[in-house]
């Protein structure tokens, strides 16, 4: 039970509420066990009567009338006491399953909230199917610990405790001949409790392998289909089912024995009643009534002990399922705040001697990187692919600590700030474009609050999206789709520099961002981009050359080092990465100017 122990300060936040609920419960089983008394007393009542009966028919309608009335109020009574405990047990169920719904939210909110602190090493090592299930399938299962087991273990205690008092008023003799199944029943629990915990933990695990498997199939539906392998994923998706049906089935058989188990210890407990409370009977030592209540108390004890499985093994399924809920609440995100500095910024921004290998894999990425780019100057970082130029853009967001060498903004550590506020300064267009299931100018206004169509409008020109936009039968108002599904890459591209420009930050980061555009929509956005980014920090990650942005200063990545730095003039007369990089591109300029012109020929 140690993995549950997280959740006392849950127990502890809605305390008054579980303690009504616990009050509750005592007072419906304090009431219960009353109505056997009432029965027993009835019993009594007419056996005790019935030794009154003469052969004098006037004496015997008397006694008649006399014993219908004592029993009519005591059905009277009856009825009252079970309806009363029968209000109290609707209050247990409305005060205990409220807290365990409560308890609920607030862990998924806990959990979500932790989720999106966590650094991207994290989500590189996890899958999306596992995080969701812990969050939706693992909380479930730790809820149902604190609502129905919860609930049903105290009311399997107040029950066993007052049935037993009861019964030890009227026979202590008999009592204890009635708990001589208890050993047997303990021993049962155990055994099962264990191959429980083990099941459910393998069934949990395959769980989140079927979320996983589903959600990427879902997401990758158009490769899917594209490569025509939609058998050879069902057949996976089947296999996979397959194990997690045996799993659910070996458990529910495991599950299955508990109910049988204690239905055949309460029948012997029945049966002790029947035969020594009898004899018990013969000798004058006990009533009818006495029996008959013996009989229906040992009738209150078949539900608590017969839902003891059930507890037992919902009690076991949340200590798994919070053991993997915990594995994730107790990851640390290597992204702290450090001295916590939220102050506005500049943009001057400081690479010092800077390296970094990704902790999951171990690649180095970076290597002994310098550079400096003052308030309002612009960069562009030109490299081929996989020399680290999207790991530049990653540590100015603190996505990851460098391995070694400092970052500076302003003058101060990067990891000195307080993460939203850093952020929150930045525009950013990441290479791997991702818009949200929402509509246009949502997706323009992710980042900042209360945008006016027409200031969306007029961000989405500078990202010459507006026209298609417009052309669009809802126009702004066009829901894109899962990930944008609906939209090409371009105008996803597009769109996502809208959302950095309109934040109007002082500092905007364009990870390769007009690689899925055609040429003549490149120059006009280039165009676009020299006028809003006046006087503006610009770190433009490409592996092109913008020949219609001006840069201050201009860093060729190579293998994860900058090869050569300088001004657009000064690297081409070097002779070096640059030239044999710009050289390449306008061979390409003109081959397809030749091949736009050879067409033109042929038609």
């Amino acid at each position: 039970m140690k993995e549950l122990i997280y959740l006392n300060k849950y127990f502890i936040r809605y305390k008054w509420r579980l303690l009504a609920g616990v009050l509750f419960v005592i007072s419906a089983n304090a009431l219960s066990v009353y109505n056997p008394i009432i029965t027993k007393n009835a019993v009594n009542l007419i056996v005790q009567n019935l030794k009154n009966v003469n052969t004098n028919e006037q004496l015997n309608e008397a006694l008649r009338s006399q014993i219908g009335t004592q029993v009519f109020w005591l059905f009277l009574k009856y009825l009252f006491v079970a309806f009363c405990a029968g209000g109290f047990t609707f209050l247990m169920r409305q005060t205990i399953i409220v807290v365990s719904r409560l308890v609920e939210f607030d862990m998924k909110n806990e959990l979500y909230a932790h989720y999106q602190q966590l650094d991207l090493a994290f989500y590189r090592k996890n899958n999306t199917g596992d995080l969701m299930n812990r969050i939706t399938e693992d909380v479930s299962k730790v809820r149902m610990y604190i609502g129905p087991a919860l609930m049903y273990t105290v009311n399997l205690f107040f029950t066993i405790s007052f049935a037993l008092g009861s019964m030890f008023l009227i026979s202590p003799k008999l009592t204890l001949w009635v708990l001589i199944p208890l050993p047997f029943l303990s021993v049962t629990i155990y055994i099962i409790n264990g191959q429980i915990g083990k099941y459910s933990a393998r069934i949990q695990e395959k769980l989140s392998d079927l979320t996983t498997n589903a959600q990427e199939t879902f997401s990758g539906i158009r490769v899917v289909q594209a490569y025509s392998r939609e058998k050879e994923m069902l057949r996976f998706f089947e296999s996979e089912s397959e194990e997690y049906r045996k799993r659910q089935i070996t458990l529910a058989r495991i599950d299955s024995l508990f109910f049988p188990v204690m239905t055949f210890l309460v029948g012997c407990s029945i049966v002790i009643v029947v035969f020594v409370g009898g004899m018990e009977a013969g000798q004058g030592n006990l009533s009818v009534g006495d029996i008959t209540a013996f009989f229906m108390y040992t009738n209150m004890l078949m539900w608590p002990v017969s839902s003891l499985g059930f507890t037992v093994s919902m009690i076991q399924r949340a200590i798994i399922s919070q053991r993997r809920i915990s594995a994730f609440l107790n990851q640390p995100s290597s992204i702290t705040h450090g001295k916590g500095v939220e102050r506005d910024i500049k943009g001057e921004i400081t690479f010092d001697h800077v390296s970094f290998t990704y902790p999951d894999t171990g690649i180095r990425a970076l290597k002994d990187v310098s550079f400096k780019v003052k308030a309002g100057q612009r960069l562009a970082i030109i490299g081929r692919t996989g020399s680290g130029k999207s790991t530049i853009a990653d540590l100015i967001l603190r996505m990851y600590n460098t391995t070694s060498g400092n970052i500076l903004v302003d003058g101060i550590e990067i990891s000195d700030y307080k993460t939203g506020s850093l952020r929150r300064q930045i525009g950013f267009v990441p290479q791997d474009m991702f818009l949200f299931s929402e509509t246009i100018t949502e997706n323009i206004s992710f980042g900042v609050k209360d945008v006016s169509k027409d200031n969306a409008m007029r961000f989405a020109g500078y990202a010459a999206i507006a026209n298609e936009i417009e052309s669009f039968p809802q126009g702004y108002e066009t829901m894109v789709g899962e990930r944008g599904v609906t939209l090409s890459g371009g105008q996803k591209q597009r769109i996502s520099i809208a959302r950095a420009l309109i934040k109007q930050p002082n500092v905007l980061l364009l990870d390769d961002c007009l690689s899925a555009v055609d040429t003549a929509t490149e120059k006009q956005i280039q165009q676009n981009l020299d006028e809003v980014l006046a006087g503006k920090t610009a770190i433009i990650i490409t592996h092109r050359i913008f020949s219609l942005i001006h840069f201050d200063n201009i860093a060729v990545l190579d293998d994860g080092r900058i090869a050569e730095q300088g001004t657009h003039a000064e690297l081409l007369k070097a002779n070096g990465v640059y030239a044999e990089i710009y050289e390449k591109q306008l061979k390409e300029q003109r081959d397809e100017k030749q091949m736009d012109k050879d067409l033109i020929f042929v038609n």
